[in-house]
């Protein structure tokens, strides 16, 4: 799940203003951690509060959400969202926009088969983003990153997100010139997931994810959560990646990593 993190700082500077090239200073200082990490790290803390108890997953994840959200209370939250997090009374707003998709990896981290995998997922989704479309693009990262973490390949999981999911018949270069701005899992997941497909390795991956433009910080989060999984996060970007991190966050993605561990799959 660090790679979401990873991706979402990297990409922060990007967001309005976009860049269509994967030619750029990877960390600088206008990057920044956004509501895309504070979430992720909400939901990693809200699986391992629920380790061994998933049917209290749904509750954790809401009140894991609304604890850290309102911590980090000026990150930008969408409208919706935001009406949800101080709300009296928080009940899920049939969303299908991108954020059930960036924050939702450490659910993939945590379970021991597919099957778990998304049920997983749509336990942390529902809370919020509850339409179908919402549900899906949740669904379909989730199954990337755990097929990452069980060692399949690039193809592999391309073929299976394309099957089950989206329609993967497209490459980076055809969409870049026209790719623009869109919130929602349907415009954001299969683009981000593509970004993989065509990468090398970890920073190509989130360098792909970027210079396709539209919202920055989400396309390299969910991009970032798989490549992080497949290809690991390189031992410099890690590091100075948790400089733009406050102590809460930093600790609270060691004690997950602690848990959760991943297996060492490919050098």
């Amino acid at each position: 799940m660090f790679g979401a993190v990873v991706g979402d700082i990297v990409g922060s500077r990007f967001e309005f203003d976009n860049i269509k090239t994967k030619d750029f200073e990877l960390f600088h200082k206008d990057c920044f951690f956004t509501d895309d990490s504070v979430l992720t790290v909400a939901v990693a803390k809200a699986v391992l509060a629920s380790k061994g108890d998933w049917e209290t997953l749904s509750d954790m994840t809401v009140l894991s959400m609304r604890t850290l959200g309102r911590k980090y209370k000026d990150m930008g939250w969408g409208g919706m969202f935001s009406a949800w997090l101080f709300s009296d009374n928080p009940e899920p707003y049939n969303s299908f926009g991108n954020g059930a998709a960036m924050r939702v990896s450490p659910c993939a981290h945590a379970a021991g088969t597919l099957k778990e995998a998304r049920y997983l997922s749509r336990e942390v989704t529902r809370t919020t983003h509850n339409h179908p479309e919402g549900i899906k693009g949740a669904e379909a990262l989730t199954v990337a990153v755990y097929m990452a973490k069980s060692g399949d390949d690039l193809k592999t999981i391309e073929k299976k997100i394309g099957e089950k999911y989206y329609d993967m018949n497209f490459t980076l270069d055809e969409i870049r010139p026209g790719y623009r701005f869109d919130e929602t899992c349907q415009k954001t997941v299969p683009q981000a997931l593509k970004a993989f497909f065509e990468s090398e390795g970890f920073e190509d991956a989130v360098r792909n994810a970027v210079s396709l433009g539209g919202d920055s910080d989400t396309l390299a989060a969910i991009t970032g959560a798989v490549a992080g999984v497949y290809y690991g996060v390189p031992d410099d970007i890690a590091r100075k990646a948790l400089g733009y991190l406050p102590p809460p966050l930093k600790k609270a993605i060691g004690d997950f990593e602690k848990n959760f561990p991943l297996p060492s799959l490919r050098s």
